[in-house]
């Protein structure tokens, strides 16, 4: 077994243990709040629909490579990041926004619940992700810092930032460094929070800390090339979402601007960036990147520029 697929295996056995206490930790929370039945389950659903639950996974695997305890504040911080990006994903799909009718293999939210309940729905999930963070039982600095960074990362500075970029671009074509800019709040900026947020956790400095933002904003980066090139080469059924809907409604993406082979060979020349500085990481600070150079096996493209990682 070569080293990368055993650090994969590895990986999958730490999601295998830490998801559940994730997932038991939303589904907890939402049961517990004191909110309309019809408002709860329209936000539960969409919480419950699956995904890789990456963001809370990245906080977690962060934490772990420092040594730092998952224990009920961490899950709490990873629960309110996905919040965030569920409501994120909710508001996405409304048909004011990207009028999509499935997501993660099942109808949207606003499909089963109406456009209203839907908008509703984010909403909730938006505004209780603070209040989750508030709860737990972390030094007021860190607590402090945790939520205004996530604040920053989320709303009109960051991600929502990022959104409407991405709508303003639909009537012009972007250069690569505008289409970077966008994506770097649309998508990067909760990724970047995730990585951020495992280091202050684990009671990391400056230092480490900004090699920590940029191992993000570069994950970010492949994350979302590699989102578009999905796009492009895989279908409804295996993306659980509707496929080859960006070019047919000419947004800009990188395999639209670079063209699919040159899409293949950013994301290569990215993930390259992430794992040198992961290696820069281990090599200056008591990080153990095994789990988290794993990650870097979720991108997998089998072009001939990009070889599988599996």
């Amino acid at each position: 077994m070569n080293g990368l697929k055993a650090m994969t295996n590895d990986l999958k056995a730490f999601q295998d243990q830490y998801r559940p206490l994730l997932e038991q930790t939303m589904d907890q929370y939402l049961k517990d709040l004191n909110t309309r039945p019809l408002l709860r389950d329209a936000m539960a659903y969409s919480v419950d629909a699956g995904g890789k639950r990456i963001r809370p996974l990245i906080i977690m695997l962060v934490c772990d490579a420092f040594g730092r305890e998952i224990d009920a504040d961490v899950l709490a911080c990873g629960s309110a990041l996905e919040f965030i990006h569920t409501y994120s994903l909710i508001h996405d799909d409304l048909p004011e926004m990207d009028n999509d009718d499935l997501r993660r293999g099942k109808p949207t939210n606003h499909k089963v619940f109406g456009p209203a309940m839907a908008v509703l729905a984010g909403d909730g999930l938006l505004t209780t992700a603070f209040e989750i963070m508030s709860q737990t039982k972390l030094t007021a600095a860190v607590k402090t810092q945790l939520i205004a960074d996530l604040a920053l990362a989320s709303g009109p500075q960051g991600m929502v930032n990022g959104q409407v970029g991405d709508i303003e671009g639909e009537t012009k074509k972007l250069t690569l460094d505008q289409l970077k800019d966008v994506h770097a709040q649309k998508t990067g900026a909760l990724l970047v929070y995730a990585f951020m947020a495992g280091g202050l956790l684990a009671g990391k400095q400056s230092a480490e800390l900004a090699l920590l933002k940029r191992i993000g904003a570069n994950f970010g980066l492949a994350f979302q090339i590699y989102d578009d090139i999905m796009d492009v080469v895989s279908d409804t059924a295996t993306m659980g979402k509707k496929t080859q809907k960006d070019q047919a409604e000419h947004k800009n993406t990188y395999p639209g601007l670079l063209g699919l082979e040159g899409a293949y060979q950013e994301l290569a020349k990215v993930k390259k960036l992430v794992s040198s500085d992961l290696e820069t990481l281990a090599k200056t600070t008591d990080c153990k990147i095994d789990l988290l150079a794993a990650l870097l096996n979720y991108f997998k493209v089998g072009n001939k520029n990009e070889k599988r990682t599996n």
